[in-house]
C-alpha cells in the first residue's frame, strides 16, 4: 500500500480535528471568561522500531497527527456593566466553584446570582467558593465586593472569594461551557489578582485570527482530500493495468 495514501489520511483527520477546535472557539466568541484553545502538530514515523536508513523512506514514511491541544490563558478585555453581582478578574486568578457532580472546577465568568438558598452561584446554579466555603447573600441585601475579594452585605462581612491561579506547567482541562479543571498540586492562591465589581471579562478569541485559521485549515483539508482521490485513483491505475503485465 502506498505509504503517501497513509500520510494524507491522517493529515486530513489532524485538520478535521483542528478545524473542530476553531469552530468551538469562534462559536464562544462572545461568551463571558470564555478561553480559547489552540491546536498543535507532531509528526509520527512509521515503524520507528526499524532501521529506516534511507531519508525517502523517512519522509514518505512520516505522518502529521494533531499533537494536542493547549488552552490559551491571555485574558480577555473587561467589560462594565454596573450589575453588582457581575464580577471580573484583573490578573491570572480564576473564581473556584463546586459542580453539580461535587467536583471543583475553575472559572473566569464571573455573572454570578443569588440562589433561593441564599448562596451566590454561577449562571449555571453552582456554588462560588469562598475561603471558608459557600458564601451565603441574605434577600435584597445590597452586595459590595472589594479588590481582594472581600463580599460584603449591607455593610456586614459575608466571606472572601476563593481566587486562585495555576501553575506554569499546569494544563487545564475543559469542563464545557467556562468551567476548567486542573490536578490540586498546579492550584495556589492568587496575590496577583484583583476582583472588579460591576465587570464581566470577554472572551479572549479574536474573530478575524479565527476566521483567518479556519480558512487555512479547510484549504488544507481539501488539499489533503485532493491528495487522497489521486493517490486512490493511481492505486486503481496500478492494479487494472500494471499488475497483470507482471510475469
Amino acid at each position: 500500500m502506498d505509504s503517501g495514501l497513509y500520510a494524507a489520511c491522517t493529515a486530513l483527520m489532524a485538520r478535521t480535528d483542528a478545524l473542530d477546535t476553531i469552530a468551538n472557539n469562534m462559536a464562544n466568541s462572545s461568551t463571558s471568561g470564555f478561553r480559547q484553545r489552540h491546536t498543535t502538530f507532531s509528526s509520527v514515523l512509521a515503524g520507528s522500531g526499524q532501521q529506516l536508513n534511507s531519508q525517502l523512506n523517512v519522509v514518505t514514511n512520516s505522518y502529521g497527527l494533531l499533537g494536542n491541544s493547549k488552552l490559551d490563558l491571555q485574558a480577555g478585555s473587561l467589560q462594565h456593566t454596573g450589575n453588582e453581582l457581575d464580577l471580573g478578574i484583573d490578573g491570572p486568578g480564576f473564581f473556584q466553584v463546586k459542580t453539580s457532580t461535587g467536583g471543583t472546577a475553575y472559572t473566569r465568568n464571573g455573572s454570578f446570582q443569588v440562589s433561593t438558598a441564599g448562596q451566590l452561584v454561577t449562571s449555571t446554579g453552582d456554588p462560588v467558593m469562598g475561603a471558608s466555603g459557600p458564601i451565603s447573600i441574605p434577600k435584597g441585601a445590597s452586595v459590595t465586593v472589594s479588590a481582594d475579594g472581600t463580599v460584603s452585605t449591607d455593610g456586614a462581612i459575608a466571606g472572601k472569594l476563593k481566587v486562585v491561579e495555576f501553575t506554569p506547567t499546569a494544563d487545564p482541562q475543559s469542563l464545557g461551557a467556562t468551567y476548567y479543571t486542573v490536578p490540586d498540586k498546579d492550584v495556589v492562591n492568587s496575590s496577583l489578582s484583583q476582583v472588579r465589581q460591576g465587570s464581566l471579562e470577554g472572551s479572549n478569541v479574536n474573530p478575524v485570527s479565527s476566521v483567518v485559521e479556519l480558512i487555512n485549515a479547510q484549504r488544507a483539508m481539501e488539499g489533503m482530500r485532493h491528495a487522497l482521490t489521486m493517490i486512490d485513483s493511481e492505486i486503481d491505475k496500478t492494479a487494472a493495468q500494471d499488475l497483470p503485465r507482471v510475469s
